[in-house]
């Protein structure tokens, strides 16, 4: 007799906890828990540096699933890189549960599916690049941006979107010789098209900020040589969902969130 191996994930993403109520906090883990989940993606920005390994924590002990989850941009804030990610290495550690896909190579799901990730970062290069006007908070938050001067801010998003496209460059071919499907999960979209914001392309002077060129490069290369093989990824970072193809085989979700109220994206089933 056949086995059924079709899986059931809950994907959620942007959903800043540090805003939300206990009422929502609540709310939100029973809505997840309702969906009946074998696993959860989650796609970064779950809290702040002082924070971060506390809502996962939280997380972990509500919803009793394995989470597989990177980290965006605002779980660094009021913090430093290095230190954020020592502690997540170290909570792992002592998790079953929880899994830092930055750390990770591919992960089966299911027979037929794998799951790669990493946190990714905005690396400068699409739009305006290094003209950009525009000054995040994660430049005056976060350790490792502040006091930088824009051409050195700029190298370092090159350097740190580069070290997400290397990560990629070394798992995604693995998983795509394991796996007829791949899932990515990421928190920057990797396409100037995958930049949503308010039903809209971001502009020049928002994409450097808010896509890695890096990564979608990588991504393109590696489906183009493998027209069987099927990748989806889901990404955030935006706040605008939208969805996009950019290849016949290469799919880019886009998830929308809203500060204060955590919220399921999608239910994905997989076999």
């Amino acid at each position: 007799m056949a086995v059924d191996c079709m899986k059931r994930l809950v994907w959620i993403t942007d959903i800043h906890l540090n805003f939300a109520s206990n009422h929502h906090l609540g709310s939100f883990c029973r809505a997840i828990l309702d969906a009946a989940p074998d696993a959860v993606l989650l796609g970064g920005d779950i809290g702040e540096a002082p924070s971060v390994a506390d809502y996962l924590h939280y997380l972990e002990r509500s919803l009793q699933r394995p989470i597989y989850f990177v980290l965006g941009n605002h779980d660094f804030y009021q913090g430093q890189i290095s230190q954020v990610q020592a502690s997540i290495v170290k909570l792992c550690g002592s998790s079953s549960l929880l899994r830092w896909l930055s750390a990770e190579d591919a992960i089966e799901l299911t027979p037929e599916t794998g799951l790669v990730g990493h946190d990714s970062w905005a690396d400068g290069r699409f739009g305006k690049g290094a003209q950009s006007n525009v000054l995040l908070n994660d430049y005056l938050l976060i350790r490792e941006f502040v006091g930088l001067s824009r051409p050195d801010r700029f190298k370092k998003l090159r350097e740190m979107g580069d070290a997400s496209a290397d990560h990629f460059a070394r798992v995604l071919p693995k998983a795509l010789k394991r796996f007829p499907s791949v899932i990515l999960l990421t928190h920057v979209p990797p396409f100037r098209e995958s930049c949503w914001h308010e039903g809209q392309i971001s502009d020049d002077e928002a994409l450097p900020h808010f896509s890695c060129k890096a990564v979608g490069e990588v991504l393109q290369r590696e489906m183009m040589a493998r027209p069987d093989n099927n990748l989806t990824v889901l990404c955030g970072h935006t706040h605008g969902g939208g969805k996009v193809d950019i290849l016949p085989n290469l799919h880019v979700i886009t998830g929308a969130s809203e500060y204060g109220s955590p919220r399921i994206q999608e239910v994905i089933s997989i076999r």
